[in-house]
């Protein structure tokens, strides 16, 4: 519980509740029969009450991730891009791309809905859409199509 615990960036008690929340553990914080039989625990046969259980760490990652949950490297992931599209918005003349833009190019798309809540808890106005096909240009292609139209038809004889 305090390596699930570790990866949330919660403590084993917080763990504990949620999985207590979904129905899996008892107010003594033992597995429900329901939770070893679907696989979210594993009671050993010991007699140490506190070390004698052991949860299903992928199984129940999913129940922290239904209660709301991301792992601390998706968190500091959504802060750096909150911090950087901010940056983005407040501007600069020797930056030529939107956040909206950088968004679309490069932020991981399931982080999305993530960083735009961000956003809204620092009280930002700045919002994060739906991927904009227009703004999500392939600069290789791009690149190409431009040499292409500067070529004149001389040269290309």
């Amino acid at each position: 519980m305090t390596e699930l615990g570790r990866y949330f960036g919660i403590s084993a008690v917080h763990c504990g509740h949620h999985l207590s929340q979904a129905g899996l553990r008892d107010e003594d914080g033992l597995p429900f029969p329901k939770a070893i039989d679907q696989g979210y625990a594993y009671k050993r046969p010991e007699h140490n009450a506190n070390r004698s259980v052991l949860w299903n760490y992928d199984r129940c990652s999913v129940i922290l991730r239904d209660h709301g949950l991301h792992s601390v490297e998706e968190q500091r992931l959504v802060e750096q891009w909150a911090d950087f599209l901010e940056a983005l918005h407040v501007g600069s003349p020797a930056i030529l791309v939107t956040p909206q833009e950088m968004a679309d190019s490069d932020m991981p798309h399931h982080i999305r809905p993530w960083v735009n809540q961000c956003l809204a808890a620092r009280g930002s106005q700045l919002r994060i859409s739906r991927k904009n096909p227009q703004t999500s240009r392939d600069p290789v292609k791009e690149s190409v199509e431009q040499e292409r139209l500067q070529v004149s038809p001389l040269a290309a004889a």
